[in-house]
C-alpha cells in the first residue's frame, strides 16, 4: 500500500484516521490558507484544502497526501472559524445556537510521484439547543475549544447540545470519512475493508428473553459488559457521587428486588447516585450500570415512583438498547467501540460513547422499557401506579422549566405519549385523553 500522509496537524483528523487501521504520517502544511469567500463556501475549503497538499506534496515527492480544510458557515454568508480565545469562542457558540448552520470541509488527494489530483468537499447542516452562559463556561471548563472550526466537538461533550445534523456526522469532526473513502479508491487504497472484516467476526445471533426476538448483535456480553464498564469508569471520573448511606442502601435494595425479577441475570447490576441536585435524570449503560441523579431522588413521592425510574433504566439493559444504539450509529461510532476493545484511543471513544447513551432513546425503545418495567414493577411487588404518577409530575416540570443538557424530558423523550401507554399497561385499557395523547391530538 501507498504511504499515506495527512497534511493537517488537527488532532480529530489523526484520530478519525487511526480508528481505520491505516499506516500514516503526519506532516503538516505551514501554507497560508485563505478566510474570505470569493465565490461560494464550497470553493473556499477546497482551495485551502487543495493548497495544503500541495505544499507537502511538493517536499515530501512519495505519497498520498491528504489534504483537508473545514469551516463553518452561516445562512448569511459569514463563516466561523477557530476561535482566538474563550471569548470569541463564547461568542461563536452564541451566534450558532440562534440558526442551523453548515459545516464545510473541504479534501484535496494528492499523488505526490505522479501529481494525480482529486478534489471535493462534503457539507453538513447542524441544529443546536440554546445554552447559559453558565453552561457554555463549564463547557469551555471540559473541551479546549481552540483548534476546532466553531470552537465546539460533536464527538466530545459539545454533543449533547447539538440537537440535530443533517449529513454527514464525522464531517463535522473534520474529516468526512465516506467522502475520504471514495476518493481514495481512486488510488487503489481500500481502507473499509478492516472495519467491515471485524464487524463480521464479531456478529453474533441471540435470543433475547426481554424483546423475545432473535437479535444480531456485535458484541457478545461479555464485551458489552467491557463497555459498559470503561464508560462507567469515565463517568465515575466527572461527576462527584453522593456518599450518604441510607440513600445507596435506597436505590440499591429497590434495584436488587427489580433484578431479581428481570428477564436478564447473567450480568451484575450497579447503580450509583451522582450528587447534583438541578439535574433530573437517570441513565443507563450497556453491561449493566445504572446512574442516577440526586434531583431525580427528591423528586419522587415515595419508592415507587422511584422503583418505576430504575425498572425502566434496568428494561433498556435487559433489552440491550444501549448496546443496539451504538451498532446502529454511525460507523465512527462503531469504530469508536472498536478502539475500546483494541485499546487504542480509548479515552476519545468512551466519550463518544458517553454521550451516545446520553442522548434520547427511540420512541419504540422507551415505550418497550416502560413495558418491561411495569412487568417488573409488579413482579418485585411494587405498585406500578407508580410509574404513571412520576411521568405526569415530570411532564408538569417539563411544561415549567427549559430542557438542561442532562434533563430528563430530553433523554427521555415523548412524556405525553408514554403516560399514556403506561396507563393502559397498568389498567389494562385505554382512557379517551390517553388515547388523545398516543395519537398525539390536542384536546
Amino acid at each position: 500500500m501507498k504511504k499515506i500522509i495527512l497534511a493537517s496537524a488537527s488532532k480529530q483528523r489523526e484520530k478519525l484516521l487511526s480508528l481505520f487501521g491505516l499506516n500514516f504520517s503526519v506532516y503538516p502544511s505551514g501554507v497560508k490558507e485563505i478566510s474570505k469567500i470569493k465565490t461560494n463556501c464550497a470553493d473556499l475549503v477546497k482551495h485551502n484544502a487543495l493548497i495544503k497538499a500541495q505544499d507537502v506534496a511538493r517536499k515530501r515527492k512519495e505519497g498520498i497526501i491528504i489534504g483537508a480544510d473545514s469551516v463553518v458557515y452561516l445562512k448569511n454568508g459569514s463563516i466561523i472559524g477557530k476561535p482566538k480565545d474563550k471569548a470569541e469562542a463564547k461568542r461563536n457558540l452564541k451566534r450558532l445556537f440562534k440558526e442551523p448552520h453548515w459545516v464545510y470541509t473541504g479534501i484535496a488527494l494528492i499523488d505526490a510521484a505522479t501529481d494525480k489530483t482529486f478534489v471535493d468537499y462534503e457539507k453538513t447542516k447542524i441544529y443546536m439547543n440554546c445554552l447559559s452562559d453558565k453552561e457554555i463556561i463549564r463547557y469551555h471548563k471540559i473541551v479546549d475549544p481552540f483548534g476546532k472550526a466553531g470552537g465546539f466537538d460533536i464527538e466530545g461533550w459539545g454533543s449533547i447540545f447539538i440537537r440535530r445534523i443533517e449529513g454527514c456526522y464525522t464531517n463535522v469532526i473534520g474529516l468526512p470519512v465516506a467522502k475520504l473513502s471514495k476518493m481514495l479508491k481512486q488510488f487503489g487504497v481500500t481502507f473499509l475493508s478492516f472495519f467491515i472484516i471485524a464487524m463480521i467476526s464479531g456478529c453474533a445471533s441471540e435470543y433475547n428473553l426481554a424483546t423475545q426476538k432473535e437479535e444480531m448483535y456485535l458484541y457478545d456480553t461479555e464485551r458489552e459488559v467491557n463497555i459498559g464498564d470503561k464508560v462507567a469508569a469515565s463517568v465515575v471520573k466527572q461527576v462527584k457521587l453522593n456518599s450518604d448511606v441510607d440513600i445507596n442502601e435506597r436505590v440499591e435494595g429497590i434495584l436488587d428486588r427489580i433484578v431479581g425479577v428481570c428477564d436478564r441475570k447473567e450480568i451484575v447490576y450497579f447503580i450509583k447516585v451522582i450528587d447534583d441536585e438541578e439535574i433530573v435524570n437517570a441513565v443507563s449503560l450497556p453491561g449493566g450500570h445504572i446512574f442516577v441523579y440526586k434531583g431525580l431522588l427528591d423528586l419522587v413521592k415515595n419508592d415507587d415512583e422511584l422503583a418505576s425510574v430504575i425498572a425502566h433504566e434496568v428494561a433498556h439493559i435487559t433489552a440491550r438498547h444501549g448496546i443496539k444504539r451504538l451498532q446502529n450509529a454511525y460507523g465512527a461510532m462503531l469504530l469508536q467501540l472498536m478502539a475500546i476493545q483494541a485499546g487504542r484511543e480509548a479515552a476519545s471513544g468512551v466519550a463518544v460513547t458517553l454521550d451516545t447513551l446520553f442522548v434520547a432513546f427511540a420512541q419504540e425503545d422507551e415505550f418497550e422499557s416502560d413495558r418491561l418495567s411495569v412487568k417488573y414493577l409488579k413482579a418485585a411487588g411494587f405498585d406500578p401506579q407508580g410509574m404513571s404518577d412520576f411521568l405526569v409530575k415530570l411532564r408538569e416540570k417539563e411544561l415549567k422549566e427549559p430542557a438542561r443538557p442532562r434533563s430528563y424530558w430530553r433523554t427521555h423523550p415523548y412524556l405525553p405519549q408514554r403516560i399514556a401507554a403506561a396507563n393502559k399497561e397498568i389498567k389494562g385499557k385505554l382512557e379517551f385523553r390517553d388515547y388523545l395523547n398516543l395519537t398525539e391530538e390536542k384536546y
